[in-house]
């Protein structure tokens, strides 16, 4: 059994999914604003927040960052009628496992939440657009977060608390070699971390830290890093 937050302040809809959900033997919690969801992310452990972005008072994406605060391990998934708008890339950068359009497509949904996992939020530091987007998918896929950043600057201005894991490539737009992975392990000096490289003879070395030669074998990767989740359970 897992236990999710609904956030909406279309009770009705929430209500549905609520009862999907409780049928598949899950614990839901419908609430109808962000306050609410602090209060009860304050009480319960959840498994994973499905969020709307627009509602009255606190947007989606101002809730996710402020329940982060509270519960960094939590998996998010925001919904929305508005895939153009400003105030989701500041959802983007918490990390979420995924942004799904309004009307929800509830297959797609069950899937994410069914492998949802806690305390799985990945940064992806690289610059080459394609890469980062494969990357990000088959990491949603297998139910990690995710949040990327393409250059070393971004790296700069994550907002993330509590990452799990980096996949960073080791040279990046912004800075000399190694720079986007030395400012990642600064900020989170613990941070297991990938080293993605043409250069695996320049790639720092150390606890904690693995490098995988480009180009690599993406089913190897992601299987390292699930190995490096499950040993923390």
């Amino acid at each position: 059994m897992r236990r999710y937050l609904l956030l909406d302040d279309n009770q009705a809809l929430a209500e549905n999914l609520a009862e999907i959900l409780r049928d598949e033997g899950h614990q839901a919690t419908v609430v109808g604003t962000g306050d609410e969801a602090l209060r009860a992310v304050g009480t319960t452990r959840f498994d994973a927040l499905v969020t709307d972005m627009r509602m009255p008072g606190m947007s989606g994406a101002d809730a996710v960052r402020r329940i982060r605060r509270l519960d960094p391990g939590l998996a998010a998934v925001v919904v929305t009628a508005y895939p153009g708008e400003d105030d989701l890339e500041t959802a983007r950068r918490e990390g979420l496992l995924a942004v799904l359009p309004k009307p929800v497509p509830i297959s797609t949904l069950m899937d994410l939440l069914a492998n949802a996992r806690r305390d799985g939020l990945v940064v992806v530091a690289e610059d080459d657009p394609a890469l980062s987007d494969n990357l990000a998918e088959v990491l949603r896929a297998r139910g990690f977060s995710c949040v990327t950043v393409a250059s070393v600057l971004d790296t700069d201005h994550l907002s993330c608390t509590a990452p799990f894991a980096a996949l960073v490539d080791l040279r990046m737009p912004g800075g000399p070699d190694g720079e986007a992975f030395r400012k990642l392990r600064e900020r989170y000096p613990s941070l297991p971390t990938f080293v993605m490289t043409a250069w695996p003879d320049l790639a720092p070395r150390g606890v904690g830290v693995d490098v995988f030669p480009k180009p690599f074998d993406t089913g190897a990767l992601v299987g390292a890093l699930e190995s490096a989740h499950a040993s923390r359970a």
